[in-house]
């Protein structure tokens, strides 16, 4: 990688504003080419040099009439932001960027690449942000301690997937030490677990991942696709109907309402009881396993007690519930990972219980990659040296 002296886009804002194609549907593609008197056949093939390419330049879109793709270098945009930083971790398993949008927001998306594993091929998951900041404060996340600036457009969404896409299309993957395996060369998965709350944002978030779904663009599985949520129960009833069969994930984090509000703000809107009515419902609609997130924070939510009463809430679920247990990562606040011993026993009460569980494995500690930790070291870093990073663009 390379640096060059930036021009902020924030400096941009006067300049008249282009549609960013990223945000449209192919319906909604083919009405803006309409506009224009152009065929709507055009759709298709700019969708195929958008999400199958992966172009970034209209004037790459060799099949198209030269007045249009000069109409569209003037009207429209693909995805307009810039890399401020990136940082890979020392086994290259995680790839984190820092991303400048048109006013000058700053949010992160995570890469995290898995080789190969018994019978399961490699994957390449993105971790996508949906808001810059976020409104719900959770005590042990970084992005819920800078507070909330604002949704994340469709087309900011897509966009951080298919910065990823081309790296990987440019370099494929190959886990360092397994010699002979096959490299990947594409994103396999979409886990909304970045910046923000994704049910927050809940119409830019759908469409976008009906736009990656979409089989004449970039033609993800709604099912390689998983929404996280702290548990906005009337987005959850709203999400069982919808004809995308996305994966549900809830950030539960604690067993009981009075534990619970005391790290995640959002429990004295929603308690427990409103949010398991509205996932039961959404199992009955869909039929889909849940994941209960549940980050263990030691001596907090950590101890048999706290195992065997998770355990009694998801009970009445059965085999739809699955906890992913998942040592906390070092933020500003105050809490610690418990050790081994700990998590071993945690996860063996709800073995022995019936509940399905993992451990997720820690990455990226060297890159600070959980979200938010990598704004609030830039910012903080502009702040104290009064300067901007430069911007990190590829080598030609």
């Amino acid at each position: 990688m390379t640096t060059i002296t930036p021009t902020s886009l924030s400096n941009t804002t006067t300049m008249p504003k282009k549609t960013d194609l990223l945000a449209l549907t192919l319906d909604q593609l083919k009405e803006w080419l309409k506009e224009r008197n152009e065929p709507a056949f055009r759709a298709k093939q700019i969708y195929s040099w958008l999400y199958q390419q992966l172009v970034t330049d209209f004037a790459a879109m060799t099949n198209l009439p030269l007045s249009l793709r000069t109409r569209l270098e003037e009207e429209a945009s693909i995805g307009p932001m810039i890399v401020r930083s990136e940082q890979h971790s020392k086994d290259d398993r995680t790839r984190k960027i820092l991303l400048e949008l048109a006013d000058g927001k700053l949010v992160e998306s995570v890469l995290m690449l898995y080789p190969p594993l018994g019978e399961s091929s490699a994957r390449a998951t993105v971790c996508v942000s949906s808001q810059a900041g976020c409104a719900f404060g959770c005590t042990f996340c970084a992005t819920g301690q800078m507070g909330f600036d604002r949704h994340l457009s469709s087309g900011e969404i897509v966009a951080q997937v298919l910065h990823f896409a081309r790296e990987l299309r440019t370099q494929a993957w190959s886990a360092p030490g397994l010699p002979g395996t096959t490299p990947i060369d594409h994103i396999t998965n979409i886990v909304l677990m970045g910046m923000g709350e994704p049910l927050h944002n809940y119409n830019n978030v759908l469409q976008a991942l009906r736009i990656l779904n979409s089989p004449e663009g970039f033609n993800l599985g709604a099912r390689h696709m998983t929404i996280s949520t702290v548990g906005l129960a009337p987005a959850i009833r709203q999400l069982s109907q919808e004809k995308l069969q996305v994966n549900l994930a809830i950030s539960l984090h604690a067993p009981t309402n009075e534990l619970r509000g005391q790290t995640m703000p959002i429990n004295k809107k929603y308690p427990l009881e409103e949010l398991f009515a509205a996932i039961q419902e959404y199992i009955a609609v869909t039929r889909r396993q849940v994941t209960f997130e549940y980050v263990l924070l030691s001596g907090v939510n950590d101890t048999a007690q706290h195992a065997e009463q998770l355990a009694r809430l998801l009970k009445p679920l059965q085999q739809f519930a699955h906890v992913n247990c998942i040592p906390v990562n070092a933020t500003s606040a105050s809490y610690s990972t418990p050790g081994p011993d700990a998590i071993r026993a945690f996860r063996n009460i709800l073995f022995e219980r019936g509940i399905s569980n993992s451990v997720r494995a820690e990455r990226g500690d060297d890159i600070a990659a959980a979200c938010g930790q990598l704004r609030t070291r830039f910012e903080n870093r502009v702040k104290k040296t009064g300067t901007e990073l430069p911007v990190i663009t590829p080598q030609a």
